[in-house]
């Protein structure tokens, strides 16, 4: 029996790799103390830039007002069914027009949000609520009136290390000048040089010039073109 029982491996304490989120007195930088404002951000929603947004961390339900409606051009048509009844600060129930599921971005974060539409006026655009905030890891603070959330910077420095060993594994594939591509398709790219008042230049400077030129112009890299005499002379501002 001894020969099928193994020693359990040690398990080493892990440190956690999630960054730890804290406010200090340097956030409350730009705010008024004491205050009981609300906590409102501007974010992107959709591609927009969307300003008047709350964070209620106290609500379970993200809520989708008239002026963003049809600020985005949402239609009606556009909602899934959702009816079920909502009770309003002010303790009036409301009738959900729909929902629909809009991406948000905050920073290099991205979350698929689940809007519920409805008709009532709000000085607020929508109300972010702890749908959002799980999905982000993010941490409000009304105190400071700022929301912090984990950035990716690891991921990122991860995605950079593994770009430069892509580039080091296919550097053949690489043109490193321009005697290395030639006959590159004007439509592709094309640069133009405006004309300019000549300027003289030293006779090492002038040769050193015209043997790169040749060079271009012998692998293709370049070529020579010629405007046509009144097109050449209406791109000239002429002084009087």
């Amino acid at each position: 029996m001894e020969e099928f029982i193994k020693e359990a491996p040690c398990k080493k304490s892990r440190v956690s790799e999630q960054p730890i989120i804290g406010f200090f007195e340097e956030d409350k930088v730009g705010t008024i103390q004491s205050h009981e404002d609300a906590l409102v951000v501007t974010l992107q929603i959709a591609g927009f830039d969307v300003k008047r947004v709350m964070i209620d961390e106290g609500s379970g339900l993200e809520i989708m007002y008239p002026d963003l409606f049809e600020g985005l051009g949402i239609r009606l048509e556009d909602l899934d069914h959702y009816d079920a009844p909502l009770i309003e600060f002010d303790g009036d129930t409301t009738i959900p027009k729909g929902m629909i599921w809009l991406p948000v971005q905050m920073g290099d974060k991205v979350v698929a949000v689940s809007f519920i539409v409805v008709g009532a006026f709000s000085p607020y655009t929508t109300i972010l609520a702890k749908p959002w905030l799980h999905a982000m890891g993010a941490v409000s603070y009304t105190l400071h009136v700022k929301v912090k959330y984990p950035t990716r910077a690891r991921v990122v420095e991860l995605d950079k290390k593994q770009l430069v060993d892509f580039l080091k594994d296919n550097l053949d594939v690489f043109a490193w000048s321009a005697y290395e591509a030639p006959g590159v398709d004007p439509e592709f790219i094309c640069h133009r040089l405006k004309k300019q008042s000549p300027q003289r230049s030293s006779k090492e400077h002038a040769k050193v010039v015209k043997d790169e030129v040749r060079k271009l112009k012998q692998v293709g890299a370049i070529k020579e073109v010629f405007y046509p005499k009144w097109l050449a002379n209406t791109m000239v501002v002429k002084k009087k």
